[in-house]
């Protein structure tokens, strides 16, 4: 930004400095973006509210305070509902404030300092979190990175073969490919030796025309000699977008973030006998952490079933990344070469700028042409959504929870588990896990509902179609029927098939809840001629309802309540009505502990 496009020069000049001193001190990257549109909106502001006094605006003056928080305060107008922006430029310039307010040399005035200082006027915003990428998309991608892995280096391959059977152009020729790879690979020619000295594009042979262009094509007069230096290059050296792949390889195999995996040099590698050491470095976090990453047996690469979406597996094969820090220190070995200064990075490529000069460099996935969203272009890989390459780090993530069962504290194993809740736990794969997880909890409760042997076996049917041998078929044995049906296992409101192996007391003693807790036992079996102490019982439960609270009776009696209305709903209106009879009659007695009776007064 030129601070002179402004008429408030003097503040965007201030700004300015503290950002240029900013940046470099902390090395951030893309977030320094931030940092200048701040400067840019705020000098913007300034311009149209103060008018032709904006030229004298500086951070010295006091009466820049009540710009400054309008300014502040407006910022959201020009953005989405909940977005983040609005916080995050003010935010910087606060920074930018307090940084030259830090410096005795430096004059801001107290006003603006104390606001700088102070609270925030704006809320954070909401961010949506990028998901991962499909099971499918992620596949692509790695059978992708692999296929431009193998083209990269056979392509420099044949360009070093062909440099061997050149010699120098003026020797040669300056239209003869090997002869033009020979000057460049022994550094006896430069690119502006063959912008200079190479014929016109109307005199190359066809041979050079299709090596610059492609085949049947022919380049543009006006750019052809800088397309073909760019080629030459390509042969010779890895390009950006080469690079691209094995970072895609380096974050599947290691699970660790973009950041991390393109910035660690030739001294933070490590091999081991069976794998890789690697020293990571996480800026944003302050991190620098010594990583072993062990060779494994791949198994054999699952065959994908594109018909089966919903079924969550993990890739087979998985290459070593002790194998990929190999290849790539090959692939780079020449142009770390000629740049030595380079040291903290092995992602270093050459290119041949508009200039034609020679620049060998660390590389630079951020240009126009050589961006993440390109290499997936020329690879022809298609990705839903965003195509940024964070989303590989969160597939790799969704994996590790996976395999851990999803386990976070296993799964955030290079942060907190805050973080992994905040920024990986959101994405499709886990919330498809964590729905099934759920439904199959429910669904196994569920069934252990109906199918709870904690009840009543109820016998239906009329009085003259339960026989042993009727009881024997419902699951008793032989002596139990035969208890049953001669009275000797009677409790009352029901049969027990065995009262001293009951739940509520230990084994080999007596019951000592029955008849009261009969309708809550497995061990209880309910005839037909139970129907009218069922009845009484009812009474006794009714009474009890009027004496009770709600959650007391509930706590209590709740589930003998509903298991008795379950058992008296499957009695015809004829049963009921006999049943009764003999209770009118006298027939029909139920004795209960005196504890029954005492209960309400608790």
């Amino acid at each position: 930004m030129d601070p002179s496009d402004y008429r408030c020069s003097l503040l965007a000049m201030q700004l300015a400095d503290e950002w240029i001193e900013y940046v470099a001190a902390t090395t951030i990257t893309a977030h320094a973006k931030a940092y200048q549109m701040g400067i840019k909106r705020l000098c913007q502001y300034v311009d149209k509210v103060c008018g032709p006094e904006a030229a004298g605006k500086s951070l010295a003056d006091d009466d820049l305070f009540e710009a400054l928080m309008a300014w502040e305060l407006a910022l959201p107008e020009d953005y989405a509902p909940s977005s983040t922006w609005p916080n995050t430029i003010a935010a910087a310039v606060r920074v930018l404030i307090v940084r030259r307010d830090d410096h005795a040399d430096r004059v801001v005035a107290p006003a603006l300092a104390r606001f700088a200082r102070g609270p925030a006027l704006l809320g954070s915003g909401e961010s949506t979190e990028r998901d991962e990428f499909e099971r499918k998309e992620k596949r692509a991608l790695i059978r992708a990175a692999w296929q431009s892995a193998r083209a990269t280096r056979k392509r420099l391959e044949q360009g070093w073969a062909l440099a061997g059977q050149g010699r120098h152009p003026d020797q040669g020729s300056w239209t003869s490919v090997p002869d033009l790879l020979w000057g460049l690979a022994h550094d006896q020619i430069t690119p502006d030796h063959v912008r200079r000295l190479a014929p016109p594009p109307r005199e190359w042979p066809v041979e050079l025309q299709e090596f610059t262009a492609g085949p049947g094509c022919v380049p543009h007069p006006q750019t052809a000699r800088l397309q073909l230096c760019r080629k030459l290059f390509a042969s010779l050296y890895p390009t950006t977008l080469d690079l691209h792949a094995y970072r895609v390889l380096l974050m599947d195999a290691t699970g660790h973030t973009s950041e991390e995996v393109t910035g660690f040099g030739e001294k933070d590698v490590e091999f081991l006998p069976k794998g890789v050491r690697l020293t990571l470095v996480k800026n944003r976090a302050g991190l620098r952490r010594h990583r072993a990453f062990r060779d494994r047996p791949a198994p054999a690469e699952a065959t994908p079933d594109d018909h089966d979406e919903g079924q969550l597996t993990l890739d087979g094969a998985r290459r070593e990344a002790s194998e990929i820090v190999r290849q790539l220190l090959d692939l780079t070995a020449r142009v770390r070469a000629k740049a030595p200064d380079v040291t903290d990075t092995l992602f270093v490529s050459a290119a041949v700028p508009g200039d034609f000069t020679a620049v060998f460099n660390r590389w630079a996935p951020h240009r126009v042409t050589a961006r993440f969203g390109n290499w997936l272009d020329a690879m022809g890989v298609e990705i839903k959504g965003d195509r940024h390459i964070g989303r590989m780090r969160k597939s790799v993530k969704v994996e590790k929870a996976i395999v851990t069962e999803g386990r976070i504290s296993a799964a955030a194993d290079d942060h907190t588990e805050e973080t992994f809740a905040n920024h990986y736990a959101q994405g499709t794969t886990l919330r498809i896990m964590s729905g099934r997880t759920i439904s199959t909890a429910q669904q196994h409760w569920f069934d252990k509902a109906l199918n709870r042997a904690d009840g009543p076996t109820v016998i239906s049917g009329t009085t003259e179609d339960v026989d042993q041998r009727s009881l024997e078929e419902s699951g008793l044995s032989a002596q139990e029927a035969e208890d049953i049906m001669a009275g000797q296992l009677d409790m009352g409101v029901s049969h027990c098939k065995n009262p001293y192996q009951g739940p509520y007391s230990r084994p080999g003693e007596l019951c000592a809840v029955a008849p009261l807790r009969c309708l809550e036992c497995r061990n209880a079996w309910i005839l037909p001629t139970n129907l009218p102490q069922l009845l009484l019982f009812e009474a006794h439960l009714k009474r009890l309802r009027t004496l009770l609270t709600p959650q007391a009776f509930e706590r209590l009696w709740g589930q003998s309540w509903v298991n008795l209305g379950a058992v008296l709903d499957d009695r015809t209106p004829e049963e009921l009505a006999l049943a009764r009879k003999h209770i009118e009659a006298g027939q029909a007695v139920l004795d209960l502990p005196l504890a029954a009776h005492t209960e309400f007064d608790a």
